[in-house]
């Protein structure tokens, strides 16, 4: 039997990795700065994690949902404490689109509605309704696509006025900083109108905090640099640090009825504790402090860097650790080059955008490291 073959590969096998480091099977070393995809939060092979991992398989790995897991609880207490919101429920499953899934239809059972408003460039995951939600027609199947969503354009708040206010609209779904949209932050007036307008009109906000959260952009939650709270925050990615796990964060709006949703493994032993070890991390480390720090001077190195003339560097943008630098040609060969010659690895967008997605642990050592590499690349 072969892969089905849907990815392009680079033709490099990664064999290990150690913090923002990684190393393929010829035992070359790369610096990290793309995270598996914003999936590393906490370093690769972190010490305390590997071993709380190891602990919880030789004890238990898994049991379904039919019985009390007492660290399901324990990571919904300190899950709480981390990102402030203390009167939310949280719900586990095993993935970002399964996270965006789950709280759609969550929206849909609370007014009974089923119009879904989403941002232009906005991704949201691959099944379902999520796809459907992805402003990207190549991937939506014709039977994804049931009119259920509409697109409109991120800070523009007229077309989302005038969409809520026809009362018909179940939930908005925002990423505030979109990721495969190329760094596109919201902006702080844009959210709080959409905050007011979803109150006005029983209309559900979701934050999908699936890649800018989990302590990213220097603050836990992208959300909370802009002063607003969500109705529901869907969590992934960086939440078990390359175990597969998501999260609905539901505020107490909802009254949990059994049954209404569900999962097989979502919750699970194993996951807990890869979630639970993460937040230990985050904590004893300080992470989002450091995702903030060093995300500002990547962000103003690169800034000088483009205003002394470096080239093909059109725009920088983002905020803690997730950084998108805009080009004015493809990233396509700047991209391989970074990969093949300086033995970096980094993330991309469009045509033209390079995207920073490094574990939220890196030293500003690391990114004085890739700032050379990078300037050297553009300026030979």
């Amino acid at each position: 039997m072969e892969l089905f073959d849907v990815y392009p590969l680079f033709d490099v096998t990664i064999d290990h990795g150690k913090g923002c480091r990684v190393w393929d099977d010829k035992g070359r070393q790369y610096l990290d700065l793309y995270g598996g995809h914003a999936v590393i939060s906490i370093g690769h092979c972190h010490p305390h994690y590997t071993e709380v991992m190891a602990r919880q398989m030789e004890k238990l790995s898994f049991y379904s949902n039919s019985v009390r897991n007492p660290l399901q609880a324990e990571l919904a207490h300190r899950l709480d404490k981390a990102c402030g919101y203390e009167d939310f429920s949280l719900f586990l499953i095993n993935s970002g689109a399964e996270a965006n899934e789950n709280a759609l239809k969550l929206a849909s059972f609370h007014n009974g509605r089923t119009r879904v408003l989403s941002a232009e460039k906005a991704f949201h995951g691959r099944t379902s309704l999520a796809v459907e939600a992805t402003a990207n027609p190549k991937i939506i199947a014709p039977i994804n696509a049931n009119g259920h969503v509409t697109y409109l354009p991120l800070n523009d708040i007229t077309p989302w006025r005038e969409e809520i206010s026809k009362g018909d609209v179940c939930a908005v779904i925002i990423e505030c900083i979109q990721g495969v949209g190329g760094i596109r932050l919201a902006e702080e007036h844009f959210m709080h109108e959409l905050r007011q307008l979803c109150d006005k009109y029983d209309t559900v906000l979701v934050c999908d905090e699936i890649q800018c959260g989990y302590g990213r952009s220097g603050r836990f939650f992208a959300h909370q640099h802009l002063g607003v709270v969500p109705d529901i925050v869907t969590v992934a990615k960086g939440i078990a640090n390359g175990f597969p796990m998501g999260g609905v964060l539901i505020s107490p709006k909802f009254k949990p009825v059994y049954g209404q949703l569900g999962t097989t493994f979502g919750g699970n032993h194993l996951a807990c504790a890869a979630a639970l070890a993460v937040l230990d991390v985050m904590e004893e480390e300080h992470l989002v402090e450091n995702a903030a720090r060093v995300g500002g001077y990547l962000m103003e190195q690169l800034r000088a860097m483009k205003e002394s003339g470096v080239p093909h560097m059109s725009d920088v943008r983002g905020r803690g650790l997730m950084i998108g630098i805009e080009l004015d040609v493809p990233y396509k060969e700047v991209r391989n080059r970074l990969l093949f010659e300086e033995s970096v690895f980094t993330g991309c967008s469009g045509t033209n955008v390079l995207r920073l997605l490094p574990p939220l642990c890196l030293s500003k050592a690391e990114a004085d490291e890739f700032l050379a590499k990078f300037r050297k690349v553009l300026e030979s």
